[in-house]
């Protein structure tokens, strides 16, 4: 994700109807905090080849590898949910229009 991405969604999260953020001042604060915390080999994050822009570091860090969702492939979802553990749903929600 681009260090200008990162500044916007920062900014977002703090512009409020009553006051708003300096964006410049918010995206030389994102820049700084990635530049010191993506020195490291096991920082959560890490920079990518191409210049301004940031990923977790998913192989070296515990913690960003928790942020990752996998997904399994269509053959291993139908032996997960195979006939031999029948999951059965109740409705127990309101009936708005009695008989």
């Amino acid at each position: 994700m681009s260090v200008q991405a990162l500044a916007k969604h920062v900014y977002n999260m703090n512009a409020t109807f009553f006051s708003q953020p300096d964006l410049s001042e918010i995206r030389t604060y994102v820049q700084q905090y990635l530049l010191r915390n993506s020195k490291s080999e096991s920082s959560l994050i890490e920079r990518t080849e191409r210049r301004g822009f940031y990923r977790l570091n998913t192989s070296r860090n515990e913690d960003a590898r928790q942020l990752v969702l996998e997904f399994l492939p269509n053959e291993e979802k139908e032996t997960e949910l195979s006939d031999d553990n029948p999951v059965s749903y109740q409705d127990f929600s309101l009936n708005l229009f009695p008989d």
